[in-house]
């Protein structure tokens, strides 16, 4: 019993982790139909980010803020001089995403190199707890409030706010929205750039879960990301949640207890759900995010 509560933990923190990175990439695709294939370069940015301000300040609140300021500057970079061009035109932002996340990934190399550079978890949260026999780690209790935290907060801006509801009536008709007089570009570029900083934070918080960053981190993440929004649902944002904690306690048990199995699990799960509910697990109706990339 205690083996499955470590298990459970250990699940739902890395589901919380999962959740962080493909939060801000649903928010992208689901709210702006915007395929971004550089949402790992932002991951990877933020995951140096923070190991950069760490070092200078020993301070990991000033490193996760510094992180996600750094990302969201990179997401209007991004938004403002590249996509902005490309709302409609999914094959077009395909091929500029992965051209920008080949570009800032080998920016990363030029200025920190391409070996690991190690991080230790700060002091107040690198301990571990025994509760009637199980070890629960500091860090992964962290990492799920927050993952919760940010379901909890951005779902209530998504559903409750004046931007969420400006961005779904901008995606539909944005003319009609400029003509009420707001300025929809505006509010298209402050949410790719906030769904690029919840790239960055979990960039950030990888770290020192890992023990170190590397330029190569962000394409597995981004690939999690992914498979979580195919299974979860196109432009479910709360479905991207379950899809994402589901992953991570899926990944969990299936590395103990058939760790062979381990690296085809996510594919293998996601193929199942293409082949006979494509529009995701927990959808409202909207098509798959392959279906939409291959749309006209």
């Amino acid at each position: 019993m205690d083996i499955f509560l470590t298990l459970f933990i250990n699940g739902l923190s890395e589901g919380a982790l999962i959740f962080l990175v493909s939060s801000g990439l649903a928010i992208i695709l689901g709210l702006m139909g915007v395929v971004n294939f550089a949402h790992g370069a932002l991951f990877v940015w933020g995951g140096y980010a923070y190991v950069w301000i760490y070092q200078m300040t020993n301070s990991f609140i000033l490193g996760i803020l510094a992180a996600m300021l750094i990302v969201f500057i990179l997401g209007i970079i991004f938004e403002k001089f590249f996509v902005s061009r490309l709302y409609g035109n999914a094959p077009a932002q395909i091929l500029i995403t992965l051209g920008l996340n080949i570009v800032f990934i080998e920016i990363i190399r030029l200025i920190w190199g391409n070996t690991p550079i190690a991080i230790k978890k700060p002091d107040f949260i690198s301990g571990t707890t025994i509760i009637n026999g199980v070890t629960i780690s500091h860090y992964r209790i962290l990492l799920i409030i927050i993952g919760i935290s940010v379901l909890i907060i951005v779902n209530y801006i998504l559903k409750n706010s004046k931007t969420g509801m400006v961005i779904r009536a901008g995606v539909q008709r944005s003319d009609m929205v400029q003509a009420l007089g707001i300025n929809i570009r505006l509010y298209f570029t402050i949410v790719f750039a906030a769904g690029a900083a919840l790239a960055g934070l979990g960039g950030a918080l990888y770290a020192p879960l890992a023990g170190n960053v590397i330029s190569t981190a962000g394409a597995n993440n981004q690939i999690l990301a992914f498979i979580a929004i195919v299974i979860g649902g196109l432009g479910n944002f709360s479905g991207t949640a379950k899809a994402s904690f589901l992953l991570g306690l899926m990944n969990a048990f299936v590395a103990w207890f058939i760790p062979s199995f381990a690296v085809v699990t996510n594919v293998l799960v996601m193929a199942i759900v293409l082949a006979f509910k494509p529009e995701g697990l927990f959808s409202e109706g909207r098509k798959s995010i392959l279906r939409l990339a291959v749309k006209k």
